[in-house]
């Protein structure tokens, strides 16, 4: 161990524990994770990894000298910094619920020791939650002391399917909290701000990436950042939808729109995307995370409930646009191509393709499902919707009436169409993700745009 490295401990190993616990390894830091999920620490021992996130497999083996893995607390007692990785779910109202960072708070408390130690919510929390913390430590750290014992809000700003790049070459690093425990917090990240650590074989550093933007700032403003941040992204992503809407009534090709006014560095081409609309974890729990502290201020927020409206109503747009071609969905074949919300993970929480086969469902259409890594997943956490999960892509299409892509996988991308399209009974394909670019002797209906692609961009 190097006289910089550092004890810690994650509480929690989902998608963002599992990277904290990854990333600080990496640097050369003593980790050990901690969730009471007495199976997820069995496989995390056995080297079994419990999500799909690209090279963090392979991450986790070349540091599993540095991590440790347990069901217990009492690695908070020598750890210099403790990191709260838990989940925040949206209540029926859009609050989120702290029970498990409340739960997370009061458990690492009791060992919390003499010597000066910071704990960190890296999970997005409400503005406020800071002070929370901070009171249930008192309550129940027998020796709690507030010069001593610090809370930090640290937020992250991982994309899942590149959480590696993102982890390891972030924009930037928020920390909120009192000085003397940035300090702290800035001696553990110091391999990271520097970039000074080898880079991982799974995520080479990119040729032009410098360092990352370090943030101090309050535990509020670090809190509200996080919240700010993906709201702001979702509604660039509603915004092209909405665009789109009317770009179709128009003869516009919204392709062509978001690049032109995507060159517009005060505006940016990223998320700007027509589609199906974000799903996931993090967009529609956090707008309306931020709903509803403006509620509980006095305080509407229209656009972002507008934000919200779109992306709920662009899933219906796919199922319109679908009946608009073969009418009456009773007793019809449907392929849905795609179950995750984004390619490369296997998360399907909010994925529009849970909304789609739902409403499939009720419409009376027998729904064939293909998902290239997310089909295990959504048989345990999917099992209240009816479909048949097909083997291959192949096996999707074959006699279908029609088919829908609802996730960008690279492998829909790369599709032979000509040569698939034989086996379908109907040939209407909805791709709500504008991935197909070649005209094909089908009925293609994208977003915002005549199918099959846009004349090209000249620079």
């Amino acid at each position: 161990m190097s006289n910089t490295s550092m004890k810690v401990s994650v509480i929690g190993t989902g998608y963002v524990g599992l990277g904290t616990a990854a990333l600080l390894a990496h640097l050369g830091h003593q980790v050990t994770g901690i969730d009471i999920d007495n199976q997820k620490i069995e496989q995390l021992r056995n080297g079994q990894v419990p999500i799909h996130e690209p090279g963090l497999d392979a991450l986790l083996e070349s540091v599993k000298g540095n991590l440790d893995w347990s069901t217990t607390y009492d690695s908070v007692a020598q750890a210099d910094v403790v990191f709260i990785c838990v989940g925040t779910p949206p209540g029926k109202d859009g609050t989120p619920d702290l029970q498990y960072v409340a739960s997370a708070a009061e458990k690492l408390a009791p060992h919390l020791n003499g010597h000066a130690q910071v704990i960190v919510n890296k999970s997005t929390v409400p503005i406020g939650t800071g002070d929370y913390v901070q009171r249930l430590l008192e309550d129940h750290a027998p020796g709690y002391s507030h010069e001593r014992h610090r809370v930090v809000s640290n937020p992250e700003f991982l994309r899942e399917g590149t959480a590696l790049q993102d982890s390891l070459y972030p924009d930037r690093i928020v920390l909120g909290g009192p000085p003397d425990a940035l300090q702290i917090m800035a001696r553990l990240y110091a391999p990271l701000i520097e970039q000074t650590f080898t880079p991982p074989a799974s995520a080479p550093r990119p040729e032009t990436y410098t360092r990352p933007a370090v943030v101090n700032t309050t535990l509020q403003s670090a809190e509200m950042i996080k919240y700010a941040a993906n709201a702001f992204l979702a509604l660039k992503i509603s915004f092209a939808n909405e665009i789109a809407g009317l770009c179709e009534r128009v003869g516009a090709d919204i392709e062509e729109v978001a690049t032109g006014i995507g060159m517009d560095t005060r505006i940016g081409r990223r998320f700007l995307n027509a589609g199906a609309g974000w799903g996931g974890s993090c967009f529609g729990k956090d707008t309306a995370g931020l709903i509803s502290a403006g509620r509980e201020h006095n305080y509407a927020m229209p656009i972002l409930q507008a934000a919200i409206d779109v992306n709920t109503r662009q899933r219906q747009v796919i199922i319109d646009k679908l009946i608009r071609h073969i009418r009456s969905l009773r007793g019809k074949r449907v392929t849905v191509l795609g179950m995750a919300f984004k390619p490369d993970t296997d998360d399907l929480r909010d994925a529009p393709a849970h909304d789609l086969i739902a409403r499939l469902n009720q419409l009376g259409a027998t729904v064939t499902a293909h998902d290239p890594i997310a089909m295990p997943r959504a048989e345990r956490e999917w099992a209240h919707l009816t479909y048949r999960e097909a083997s291959s892509v192949q096996d999707a299409l074959h006699r279908a009436d029609a088919v829908i892509i609802a996730t960008e996988w690279q492998e829909y991308r790369d599709l032979d169409w000509s040569a698939l399209l034989p086996s379908m009974r109907g040939r209407v394909i909805i791709d709500a993700r504008n991935i197909i670019r070649t005209p094909l002797d089908a009925h293609v209906e994208q977003i915002g745009r005549d199918a099959p692609a846009a004349l090209p961009i000249t620079r």
